[in-house]
């Protein structure tokens, strides 16, 4: 099986591709067309520092929409 290529805009460079859609709807199709693997990998680990510093719970609503934002900054160098 061949690997999928993108060019990550968060790591600027080519690189390995995610092999799915890790978020739904159109962010998840945009993360998945632009970001590496690599740089998914480092969100997530992002993430978890946040969810620790804040103690958040992701269950809950208003977690799950600063987590959101929180990521598309991060990943897209968006405020």
């Amino acid at each position: 099986m061949s690997t999928r290529h993108v060019f990550c805009v968060k790591l600027n460079k080519e690189a390995e591709g995610l092999t799915y859609q890790p978020y739904p709807g159109a962010l998840g199709e945009r993360i998945y067309q632009n970001i590496s693997s690599e740089a998914w990998q480092n969100w997530l680990g992002e993430q978890t520092k946040l969810i620790n510093e804040y103690r958040l719970n992701p269950l809950e609503p208003s977690a799950r929409s600063f987590l959101e934002s929180s990521m598309v900054a991060y990943l897209f160098n968006e405020q």
